[in-house]
């Protein structure tokens, strides 16, 4: 007998078509209750499309998605009901405080009198905003604006919450104390789908997805991607190279036979190369060469590392 609950997500060959052109093609995956789910891919690739139709916005031209147990086809209405939404770009109002925006909000969402000042006070302590109930949101920086958008899209406590780029364009200690949020949110149960474009976001995911030209190429949880056969071919083996000079490393390595792919990660190399090559003989041979290598090691692919060598295999299957 089977205890595990029912996805709070669930994707079955969803499909939509405008006109000749399929945005999103037999896409398939589940989100279990209380995962954080990062769905990535390159601008173009469905990621919206898919946002779109899992909030019952737009009408699947096939298949099924099913959100805490309701159809989307059947019943988009009710959906909108259940999930709370945060865009990419702050969509609040400027010209009023925080606090005055929650209340807008709540009253939106049919909140009034004391429920209403309830889960005001509940969303603005669980977002920390407090101090700033009396701002205009338009001052607000961008980490607490995307605060803002948080507290306003819980008001009606939503079990999914989809985030769309929740951390575009603020700085990183707004992004990690976002995601500190977040974590908070998914342990109190709320299943949250984030799109993000940031590779070390991706790796925060308990799952991750990754849709390209509008058919999802993989998901599951990170650790078992970067075990895929696909990310290091049989006879291969990734190596981490610190070198002072890493860009001539870099050309050096890539030159090199055995090497299959090489790339700069800030001052080191990640290669890809065969598993034959010697890496105390490389290292040595870049010192020689006045390159000043100090390590070379093994070391596991990145998601990076993961997205880069579906897309291409998936590149290389279509052309």
């Amino acid at each position: 007998m089977n205890d595990r609950p029912p996805p709070a997500i669930q994707l079955r060959q969803l499909t939509r078509r405008f006109g000749r052109f399929t945005a999103v093609d037999r896409v398939s995956f589940d989100v279990a209750r209380g995962a954080v789910f990062g769905f990535l891919g390159p601008n173009g690739s469905g990621k919206s499309t898919v946002i779109r139709m899992l909030c019952g916005l737009l009408a699947p031209s096939e298949g099924t998605a099913v959100l805490d147990d309701i159809d989307v086809r059947k019943n988009p209405e009710a959906i909108k009901r259940r999930i709370g939404y945060m865009s990419q770009m702050f969509s609040l109002y400027e010209d009023l405080t925080v606090e005055e925006n929650i209340l807008f909000f709540g009253r939106i969402y049919g909140l009034s009198g004391a429920p209403l000042r309830s889960r005001r006070d509940e969303v603005m302590g669980l977002v920390g905003i407090e101090p700033y109930a009396g701002r205009l949101a338009g001052r607000l920086s961008g980490g607490w604006k995307q605060r803002l958008s948080v507290a306003c899209a819980l008001l009606h406590e939503p079990g999914i919450l989809f985030l769309d780029e929740p951390t575009a364009g603020i700085d990183p200690v707004a992004r990690r104390d976002l995601w500190d949020l977040l974590f908070r949110l998914s342990s109190r149960g709320a299943t949250l789908f984030v799109t993000t474009h940031y590779m070390d976001e991706a790796e925060r995911c308990t799952e991750v997805g990754y849709i390209y030209n509008s058919k999802l190429i993989m998901c599951g949880r990170p650790a078992e991607l970067k075990k895929l056969p696909e990310v290091t071919p049989a006879g291969h083996k990734r190596w981490l190279v610190e070198c002072e000079e890493s860009r001539r490393a870099l050309e050096t390595l890539r030159a090199r036979p055995g090497v299959a792919d090489a790339t700069l990660f800030g001052q080191s190399i990640h290669a890809l190369v065969r598993q034959e090559l010697d890496e105390h003989a490389i290292a040595r041979e870049l010192s020689d060469a006045g390159l000043g290598c100090s390590e070379v090691r093994e070391i596991e692919p990145t998601l990076e590392d993961v997205f880069v060598m579906l897309t291409r295999a998936r590149a290389r299957s279509e052309g």
